[in-house]
């Protein structure tokens, strides 16, 4: 029986504003970093500690999840309570000008934030009637917020159309992605957020009464899995090719700005989203078609030439796009792919599990490391991202780095993963759900981002 269209169309805006917050400061928080820092020693550095924070974050999110939301208090309440205390550390981070208070202020907010990703999944799923066909109408809405956030903070929609807003309500003609008020922007839209939140669609814990695991929560029960050869591969290729990505995150966009876009650049990054939306569509069309190595493969292989494409042509911006508009590509052929993998390797028993472990392999540690070594190569290059000059110089010594690190993951998961139990099942593409299988464990900006 299908749920209510009113109870979707709440779920869909509590989607919506969820993933606006986070895309709305998220991807500008490079170049504003780059600006109020600027003269700061380490300044990469600080910029990818910066980002690393997220990760951190999400590698303690499941505990607090597990701990609060599943045994003691009501999701749509606890959702409520993080958005409202993150509205308050996004509006003081908005006025700091030191950059280890800056660093320690954001971690205390992604703690508060990153479990509400799954929160929101969890008061979704309990409300609707057909989780299958419902839920991935209710989780594009927060594609499509981040997508809103950034034509909002670059006040056009890929230059073709002005939307002034945040003109209208400052006065601030200048680059809005160099100031605080992105920041502000997502507090606000947080307080809001946090005040719908208690509305919602009342969520009770589910596992109360059961006896917390943190061995569980971490995914950790699904180690067994890797005594077998094919699955320990792709868990190693999945965590090593998750360094690499968290390049992209931190640095692409301050990248764009000031070798292409400017003051529009968060505007072009939803190309992004957009492309990640279409081959999201297309995954059972190519799964049948490549299989599960090839799918992975050719994930892996689009990091490599769209950091080649940075590096090797900054100055050409139809190529930028191109390497942009990979995204698609590079997300959902891998970590889409990666997750309907893990769901079909996995003893049911074992898929929470086991995607909670996928998850902390990737999002968490992969891109974790990934985010302290970017910043630790921006100093040793020397790299000056606050120019186009800096920039052009520096590029392709900048994105050579993880191109040939996305290339070498390729190389050793191609010699040695081969799991002819996957790939000799047929693949029925009408049965795959990917939008739906994706959002049910995600944690990150990889998502949307």
């Amino acid at each position: 029986m299908n749920s209510d269209r009113y109870v979707i169309s709440r779920l869909s805006i509590m989607m919506f504003m969820q993933f606006f917050i986070w895309g709305g400061f998220f991807v500008v928080m490079g170049v504003y970093l780059l600006e109020i820092f600027q003269g700061e020693e380490g300044l990469n550095t600080i910029i990818g500690q910066a980002y690393a924070t997220h990760n951190w974050a999400g590698l303690l999110a499941p505990v607090i999840v597990g701990l609060i939301a599943d045994r003691y208090f009501n999701a749509e309440r606890v959702n409520a309570v993080c958005h409202i205390l993150g509205a308050g550390l996004l509006w003081y981070a908005a006025g700091i000008t030191e950059p280890g208070v800056f660093i320690w202020v954001m971690l205390a907010y992604f703690m508060l934030y990153m479990p509400t990703l799954a929160l929101v999944n969890a008061i979704s799923f309990a409300n609707i009637g057909d989780p299958d066909k419902e839920f991935p109408k209710i989780r594009v809405w927060g594609t499509i917020g981040w997508i809103v956030s950034g034509f909002v903070v670059a006040q056009t929609i890929l230059g073709w159309v002005e939307v002034p807003f945040l003109t209208w309500f400052t006065g601030i003609e200048s680059n809005i992605q160099t100031t605080s008020i992105p920041l502000y922007m997502s507090a606000i839209i947080s307080l809001i957020y946090g005040l719908y939140s208690f509305t919602l669609p009342k969520t009770p814990p589910s596992e109360k009464g059961k006896k917390f695991s943190l061995k569980e929560a971490l995914g950790l029960d699904a180690l067994k899995l890797l005594t077998n050869k094919n699955f320990a591969v792709f868990s190693f290729s999945s965590f090593a090719i998750s360094i690499p990505l968290a390049f992209y995150y931190a640095r692409t966009n301050d990248f764009v700005a000031a070798v292409a876009f400017g003051e529009q650049s968060a505007s072009f990054m939803a190309i992004g989203q957009m492309s990640e939306v279409l081959f999201m569509i297309l995954i059972p069309f190519f799964l049948v078609r490549l299989g599960v190595k090839w799918m992975l493969l050719v994930g892996m292989l689009a990091w490599t030439a769209r950091y080649l494409l940075f590096g090797a042509f900054p100055e050409s911006v139809s190529l930028v796009i191109i390497g942009i508009a990979l995204h698609g590509v590079c997300y959902d052929f891998f970590f889409v792919t990666g997750q309907l993998y893990v769901d079909k390797k996995a003893p049911k028993n074992l898929r929470a599990s086991a995607q909670g472990f996928f998850n902390l392999l990737t999002y968490g540690a992969g891109m974790l490391i990934g985010n302290y070594l970017l910043g630790w190569w921006g100093d040793s290059i020397s790299l000056d991202g606050s120019t186009e000059a800096g920039w052009l110089e520096g590029a392709f010594q900048f994105w050579i780095m993880p191109a040939l690190f996305a290339l070498g993951v390729a190389i050793m998961f191609f010699i040695f993963f081969w799991d002819d139990e996957v790939e000799a099942e047929t693949l029925d593409a009408e049965g795959l759900s990917p939008i739906s299988d994706s959002s049910t464990e995600e944690i990150s900006p990889g998502t949307v981002g």
